[in-house]
C-alpha cells in the first residue's frame, strides 16, 4: 500500500513539475549544459582544465561522469547543447531535455522516500511526506539492518558526486567508528573492544571509491588542479545573494558601522567601500569589521557536539553538521539550507520536541530561497506553494505526535509574522517607498539578515536539545 501512495505521489509531482518547465531558468541552467558539453566534447585530461565558459566543472569526478552519461541522450535532443562554444544555448528540445533529466532522476528520490518511510510506517504507523531524500536511507541501513559496510559505501559515493557532504563526514564516521568497529558492550570505548578487521573493512570502502573517481587524475598528475576546482577560495565569504547564516549579520553589522562612521565623519564615503552590497561573486574587504578568512570558517564550520551512538545522536550530529556548514561555511549557497532541513524532517517525525523546531526552519529556510525566483510572475507561486507545505506540514504532525496545543510557541509566530512584512516589502514596498533604484540591494539583504536571526535561533535550540539528549545517554550508560 505504501509503495502505491508513492507511486501516487511521485506521478502527481511529476505532472505539477511539466507544469514549470516554460518557467524562470536559473545560471545553473547554463552550468549544467556546459558541464554535459565539456564532459562530451573535451577528453577527460581537459575537464577541469576548460575555461570557455565562466561556469568552470566545480564537482567531483563522479559527477562529472554522471554528465558525461547525461550528454550521450542529450545528443539526440539537440546536439547543438553538446557544443562547449555554445554559450547560454537554450533552444526548446535542450529546455526539455534539462528539465526531462532532473524529473527522471527523482526515481532515485522516491527510492528513498519508500526505504525511509517504511520504516517509519513500522515505527509510527502510516504517515508520508514529500521532504526526504535519498542518502537519508542510510540510517535504516546502519541502525536496523546493522550494513554497516554498505552504508559506508553510499555515504563515500555521495561525496563523490556532491563534496558538500563532507562536512556531514564526522557525524558518519564516528557513528560507524564507535558502532561497527568497537563491541559495543554498554562501557566505554579502549583499544582492548577496537575490532580491526571492521576498520579494514570501512577503511577499504572509502579508499576504494575515491581512488575510482580521483584515480585517472592522479594518474596524470591533476589532482592540485581538480582540487582547486573543488576548493576556490576567491569567490568570497558570501555569496551575491547572502545565505541566511552568521556572516549575513557579520555583513550587515559592517554596513550599518560603515554608516555611522560616515555619520560621525570618521571616515570618508570613498574610504568605506566595500563590494559585499553589489551583488558580485568575489572577494571583499570589510569597511570596519576584520576580513573572515577561509581557516577561520572552516574552523568554525567543523565544529559539532557528538555523544555516544544511538540513532537519536546519529541523526542530531548529522543535523549539527549540517547547521555548522551552513552558519559559518565559506562561500555558503542559499540553497544549502536545505542540507538542515532534510534531516531534521526525519528526525521531526520520530521526536516531538524536534517536530517543533522543523516546523519553524522549515518555514524559515523555504522563505530565505525566495529571492532565487525573482520575476514577479512567479511569485503567486512560490507563496501558495510554502503555504501548502505549512499547511499539510503542521496537520500530518500534530496528528501523528496529538499535538494537544499549537506547535509554534507565541514568539515564534510573531516573528513569522514578520516574514509576511517582509515579502511585502520585497514585492512593493522598495518600489513605493522609492528605495529600488538607490539601495537595489536593500531588500535582499533585510531578508537574508532576518532569516538568518531565525536560523541562528533553531541552531542554539537544537544544540540545547541534543546536548540535553546527549547527557541523558551518558546518564544510562554510567547507571548501567
Amino acid at each position: 500500500m505504501f509503495i502505491n501512495d508513492c507511486i501516487v505521489s511521485f506521478i502527481a509531482v511529476t505532472c505539477l513539475k511539466l507544469l514549470f518547465v516554460p518557467l524562470y531558468k536559473s545560471t545553473d541552467f547554463e552550468v549544467h549544459r556546459n558541464w554535459m558539453a565539456l564532459t562530451y566534447q573535451r577528453p577527460l585530461s581537459k575537464w577541469y582544465f576548460e575555461e570557455t565558459s565562466q561556469w568552470t566543472l566545480d564537482y567531483p569526478p563522479f559527477f562529472a561522469w554522471f554528465e558525461y552519461f547525461l550528454s550521450i541522450f542529450a545528443k539526440y535532443f539537440d546536439p547543438k547543447m553538446l557544443r562547449v562554444s555554445n554559450l547560454n544555448y537554450q533552444s526548446l528540445q535542450t529546455v526539455f531535455f534539462m528539465r526531462f533529466s532532473v524529473i527522471l532522476s527523482d526515481i532515485v528520490y522516491c527510492y528513498g522516500i519508500n526505504r525511509i518511510f517504511n520504516l517509519i510506517k513500522e515505527k509510527k504507523g502510516k504517515f508520508s511526506s514529500k521532504v526526504v531524500n535519498d542518502p537519508w536511507i542510510s540510517p535504516e541501513l546502519i541502525y536496523w539492518k546493522k550494513k554497516y559496510v554498505r552504508a559506508a559505501f553510499w555515504f563515500s559515493l555521495l561525496i563523490n558526486l556532491k563534496h558538500i557532504y563532507l562536512y556531514l563526514a564526522p557525524a558518519y564516521f564516528l557513528f560507524l567508528l564507535k558502532n561497527f568497529c568497537f563491541k559495543n558492550n554498554g562501557k566505554e570505548l579502549s583499544m582492548h573492544t577496537f575490532i580491526l578487521t571492521n576498520f579494514v573493512k570501512l577503511a577499504s570502502v572509502g579508499i576504494i571509491t575515491v581512488l575510482t573517481s580521483f584515480g585517472p587524475f592522479i594518474y596524470m598528475g591533476q589532482l592540485s588542479q581538480v582540487f582547486s576546482r573543488l576548493f576556490p577560495v576567491k569567490r568570497g565569504l558570501t555569496h551575491s545573494y547572502w545565505a541566511p547564516n552568521v556572516w549575513a549579520l557579520y555583513n550587515f553589522l559592517d554596513r550599518i558601522l560603515s554608516y555611522a562612521a560616515q555619520y560621525l565623519k570618521i571616515y570618508t564615503p570613498e574610504e568605506l567601500q566595500t563590494c559585499s552590497t553589489r551583488g558580485l561573486v568575489q572577494e571583499c574587504e570589510y569597511a570596519i569589521l576584520p576580513t573572515i578568512s577561509t581557516k577561520i570558517t572552516f574552523l568554525l564550520a567543523i565544529f559539532c557536539p557528538l555523544g555516544p551512538g544511538n540513532f537519536k545522536v546519529f541523526l542530531d550530529s548529522i543535523v549539527l553538521c549540517a547547521f555548522g556548514s551552513f552558519l559559518f561555511g565559506y562561500h555558503v549557497h542559499e540553497k544549502a539550507i536545505l542540507l538542515v532541513i532534510l534531516p531534521l524532517t526525519l528526525s521531526a517525525v520520530f521526536y516531538k520536541e524536534d517536530a517543533q523546531l522543523y516546523v519553524f526552519l522549515s518555514i524559515v529556510g523555504h522563505f530565505s530561497l525566495f529571492p532565487l525566483l525573482h520575476q514577479e510572475g512567479e511569485t503567486p507561486l512560490k507563496i501558495i506553494l510554502l503555504l501548502l507545505h505549512v499547511v499539510y506540514m503542521l496537520s500530518s504532525l500534530r496528528d501523528l505526535h496529538r499535538f494537544q496545543t499549537s506547535i509554534l510557541s507565541r514568539g515564534k509566530i510573531i516573528y513569522l509574522c514578520g516574514l509576511v512584512i517582509l515579502q511585502i516589502f520585497y514585492s512593493f514596498g522598495a518600489k513605493i517607498l522609492g528605495v529600488e533604484k538607490k539601495l537595489p540591494f536593500l531588500p535582499l539583504m533585510l531578508i537574508s539578515t532576518y532569516c538568518a536571526m531565525g536560523v541562528l535561533y533553531a541552531w542554539m535550540m537544537f544544540c540545547h536539545m541534543s546536548l540535553k539528549n546527549s547527557n541523558t545517554q551518558t546518564s544510562k550508560i554510567k547507571t548501567t
